[in-house]
């Protein structure tokens, strides 16, 4: 390994700290603006071609797909608000790229909500102008009750 090789080594590993803390402030910033009903905010965290699999096996593609997911139903009161509870995040020490796991719960009706359907949830974010986005997200439904057990997964 070379000197400059290595000092990049170094530089970048000494950076991760606080790229692991940008991604879990943007992820917490996510969760708040999707509990507070702001959509379009919610969706400024993800790149414009994001891929995302739900979390029942539904798949989309782009921002405006991803954003439309997360839209009230014409009852709010029946609606789900979603909250990301990020586990662990792993910075690479060579690429702009990093790796998100957790888990993630569906309030009914309000983040207060009682949580009628859970999971696990993976994602990658790049670093695109000083700032971590979300590439892919992938969401797998393992637990619920009561009328979050009502949903079929796709076969």
């Amino acid at each position: 390994m070379t000197w400059c090789s290595l000092l990049t080594f170094v530089v970048l590993t000494a950076l991760a700290p606080v790229d692991t803390t940008a991604i879990r402030a943007a992820r917490t910033a996510q969760n708040a603006a999707i509990a507070a009903g702001d959509l379009d905010r919610a969706a400024g965290f993800w790149t414009e071609d994001v891929t995302v699999r739900r979390a029942l096996g539904q798949p989309l593609s782009g921002r405006d797909a991803a954003r439309q997911a997360l839209a009230p139903p014409a009852s709010p009161a029946v609606g789900l608000v979603y909250q990301r509870l990020t586990k662990d995040v792993e910075v690479s020490p060579k690429w702009p790229l990093a790796f998100e796991t957790g888990t993630w719960e569906g309030h009914r009706g309000t983040i207060a909500g009682p949580v009628v359907i859970a999971g696990r949830y993976s994602a990658q974010w790049v670093k695109r102008g000083g700032r971590w986005l979300i590439r892919s997200e992938v969401f797998v439904a393992l637990t619920c009750s009561g009328v979050g057990c009502e949903s079929v997964a796709v076969p």
